[in-house]
């Protein structure tokens, strides 16, 4: 078999962006932000957005600035009724399930966000298991040494034996120059810096039917 392990990111990944619940939560990180600055909404998101380019995710940012704890930024920002946003997919369970490789979470979030993602969507029982910010010692995406640390938990020595599908072209670029094999999820048209660009995780298997040429 070309590909062993497939790892998928969470938010906006396996469930479509159109759910508003990735925004949601940037508004939460936003309020967070207000905690430690005096400036107007408006500001703290170009801040906001100033970590993540510099940092890769608001919460290294705020780590470097203010040594904010992780645990409480991040119980805060996911603090939503994510049953407002998303529901339980039982064609992305199939789908999931019927791929022979193994199949990880990798996230920038934390385990317990994750854990109540899956329950709702109905996939909890898809995967081999999750690789989250603490996994990762908080190298996260697009640090390479969050991806490299990603193998190791998985037990993964060839990188090009492993698709990653996420949502973002910044965290796909360093994981290709690594030698995975890159999908952007939830674009259309190409984009040069991925090997791939599929709609939704739903069209995989129009988009790929290789992954299922071998059983695992």
């Amino acid at each position: 078999m070309r590909y062993k392990s497939l790892f998928f990111d969470l938010d906006d990944t396996l469930y479509p962006s159109a759910s508003g619940l990735w925004e949601a939560i940037r508004a939460r990180m936003n309020t967070y932000m207000q905690k430690f600055m005096d400036l107007p909404l408006d500001e703290i998101s170009a801040i906001r957005q100033g970590y993540l380019e510099k940092f890769g995710t608001t919460l290294r940012g705020l780590q470097s600035q203010y040594q904010v704890d992780a645990d409480d930024y991040l119980a805060y920002v996911h603090d939503l009724p994510l049953e407002k946003f998303i529901k339980q997919d039982p064609e992305l369970h199939k789908l999931l399930l019927s791929l022979p490789q193994k199949r990880w979470i990798f996230t920038n979030a934390d385990r317990n966000h994750v854990r109540k993602v899956i329950s709702i969507l109905g996939v909890a029982d898809c995967f081999d298991g999750i690789i989250d910010i603490h996994a990762v010692e908080f190298a996260c995406k697009p640090d390479k040494l969050a991806y490299q640390r990603a193998l190791s938990i998985t037990g993964d020595d060839e990188p090009s034996s492993c698709v990653i599908f996420d949502d973002a072209v910044r965290n796909l670029a360093p994981a290709g120059k690594l030698g995975f094999y890159t999908v952007l999820v939830g674009k259309d048209g190409p984009e040069p810096q991925v090997d791939r660009v599929i709609p939704s995780l739903h069209m995989l298997k129009e988009h790929m039917p290789e992954l299922w040429e071998n059983d695992r």
